[in-house]
């Protein structure tokens, strides 16, 4: 049974498309690392990824942790790490279980970093702080961050990109009651909410840029890959359709065949126990 405080609706927007997402997205950048082991001052013995997804963010951890914990709720997601792990002959320390936020699968003051990527928002964020600050050792990291969409490359080509996702979001609009629709939580308000929970002793925000190579079948397949689009797609409507093929036609004619470097803007809610 789903944890009070979870919406079913949040687990499922990630349901089937765990391979796209798996492909276009980003890994977390080894930027990610360093931050963090800077401020807990040593070698982490246990981290946990929280809402890991298909383990871009946990895979990074491999060679800086005894012990890596991937916990995610979503199944396709979970199973898409999984498989991932069988291809490594080094990641026997690392393991991707169910669980939720606010109720983790992980005893009290045992994890020394504790990480959400690009899943923060989909969390309540009261209870999720209280399950993570009950995990974490004294001194431990909380750190959740996210990097802005789209990825910097052009404006003509970022205005087309958001202009299909916010088309898919009124689309959801219309055909989902907007209790059915999942939740997501005010990204703004990260920071603030580490700060009221009163859990941790010192909190920061960091921004920091990771620069990808990246041709116009990945930009299009991180428009793509983004959720509302996706949930487009389940529900079997064909409204994108049309400005799907019109932005692959844009990103093509931008990128002319080429492989470009583009600038992905991460910002980092760090708290320490």
């Amino acid at each position: 049974m789903i944890p009070e405080g979870n919406l079913q609706s949040n687990v499922d927007r990630f349901t089937g498309f765990e391979n796209e997402y798996d492909r276009y997205r980003p890994e977390a950048p080894p930027r990610v690392i360093d931050i963090i082991t800077g401020y807990l001052g040593r070698k982490p013995a246990v981290v946990a990824d929280i809402g890991c997804g298909t383990g871009l963010s946990t895979f990074i951890w491999k060679d800086f942790a005894e012990r890596v914990i991937g916990v995610e709720p979503n199944d396709d997601m979970r199973r898409k790490a999984l498989e991932k792990r069988a291809s490594h002959s080094d990641a026997e320390h690392l393991s991707f279980v169910p669980g939720y936020s606010n109720r983790l699968p992980l005893e009290s003051g045992t994890v020394d970093v504790v990480t959400c990527s690009q899943s923060f928002h989909w969390m309540e964020p009261v209870s999720t702080l209280r399950e993570v600050a009950r995990t974490l050792k004294d001194g431990g990291v909380f750190a959740a961050y996210d990097c802005d969409w789209p990825p910097t490359l052009h404006w003509s080509v970022e205005k087309a990109y958001n202009e299909l996702v916010e088309k898919a979001d009124r689309i959801i609009a219309q055909l989902v009651k907007e209790n059915d629709r999942a939740k997501k939580w005010n990204k703004e308000e990260h920071l603030k909410n580490l700060r009221d929970s009163g859990l941790f002793r010192f909190v920061k925000e960091i921004v920091f840029h990771n620069v990808e190579t990246c041709d116009a079948e990945r930009y299009v397949g991180l428009a793509i890959s983004q959720g509302g689009v996706q949930t487009v797609f389940k529900l079997g409507s064909t409204a994108l359709n049309a400005d799907i093929e019109a932005f692959r036609a844009n990103a093509e004619a931008f990128f002319g065949g080429r492989t470009l470097e583009v600038m992905f803007s991460y910002r980092m809610r760090l708290g320490v126990k």
